[in-house]
């Protein structure tokens, strides 16, 4: 039996431009987990989820029909999307379930074990390659996660740790739906179309959920609350996710997916500037274990650049 074969995007490097607008998209998800919290006084999580994927679905189809894009083509993407959207519903639920029960600072810690399913997963499905270095900047880079948002200590009871395991399965789910992006026929529709099964389906799913768990808005929300919805569902949804598939069709899912280890970190500084959260020393050297970690990561492997036939050589048994 032979490993599946390297894709052609597996041993190609981020550019300048992939890399400044990889920073980019971490800097406002860090931001969007302010803006989250911030309207939750107003609008419960759940129907934060719901209402961001209403209003994001209308600016896919304005965007994508500007760019030419038909979305009713029969094109063989259904299966692939319809896939894609259940996880990325059921991913909102764990996650934001998870939160209930599970501190936040462990939440965040273990929401990005994603990086290490896409690794696996990407070795596994696409074909993609990591070499030694690069598995250990993975490490270092979570070690700087984790030590930036501080894990809490080990006496914690079984409420807890099943918080925990639902935000580990958030993360699996985050990372199956990036690889199923990248390792279908969803890799060739246009990122408009591949996000838009996954804002559709996750309708019904987020708003069946606010439901089965008593969420409502009893009150008209501020508006603050409602431009920072705006923002999620203009911004965050609809403009930077459909960026992100877009990455995700041309280059390293694992390298792109490490990339998102910083996200915490601009989390942690918008909090200081916004909600007046405290910085320390650690925080700068997490800051540098995230930096050093994905140095590592992207820095070029001969295993991750040999050609698809070396590779199947290599590794076949």
């Amino acid at each position: 039996m032979s490993s599946p074969q390297a894709m052609p995007s597996a041993g190609r490097p981020l550019s300048a431009g992939a890399i400044a607008l990889m920073l980019m998209l971490c800097l406002t998800w860090g931001f969007n987990q302010i803006a989250v919290k911030l309207v939750l006084p107003d609008i419960p999580p759940m129907m934060q989820a719901m209402i961001r994927s209403m209003g994001a679905l209308p600016v896919l189809f304005i965007v994508g029909s500007l760019r030419g894009v038909n979305f009713f083509e029969r094109d063989g993407t259904w299966k692939a999307g319809l896939i894609a959207g259940l996880m990325f519903g059921i991913e909102f639920v764990l996650i934001f379930q998870g939160l209930r029960l599970t501190s936040a600072s462990r939440a965040v810690v273990f929401l990005y074990t994603a990086p290490f399913f896409v690794a696996l997963g990407s070795y596994q499905v696409l074909g993609e390659r990591l070499g030694a270095s690069q598995w250990l900047g993975l490490a270092v880079s979570f070690a700087g996660v984790a030590l930036a948002i501080g894990v809490p200590q080990p006496n914690v009871d079984s409420h807890i740790l099943l918080g925990d395991l639902l935000i580990v399965g958030g993360a699996a789910l985050w990372a199956a739906t990036t690889l199923v992006a990248k390792g279908t026929r969803l890799r060739f529709a246009a990122p408009e179309k591949a996000l838009g099964y996954q804002v559709a389906i996750s309708i019904p799913i987020l708003g069946l959920a606010a439901y089965l768990f008593g969420e409502t808005i009893t009150h008209t929300p501020s508006p603050l609350s409602l431009g920072l919805m705006a923002f999620q569902a203009i911004w965050v949804v609809g403009t930077t996710f459909t960026l992100w598939f877009a990455l995700v069709k041309t280059y390293s899912a694992s390298k792109l997916s490490a990339f998102t280890f910083i996200t915490p970190l601009f989390g942690v500084v918008g909090s200081y500037f916004i909600m007046h959260d405290t910085l320390s020393l650690t925080f700068g050297a997490a800051a540098v274990l995230v930096i050093a970690g994905l140095f590592l990561v992207n820095r070029p492997s001969r295993l991750a650049a040999a050609p698809p036939d070396a590779l199947l050589n290599v590794t076949k048994t």
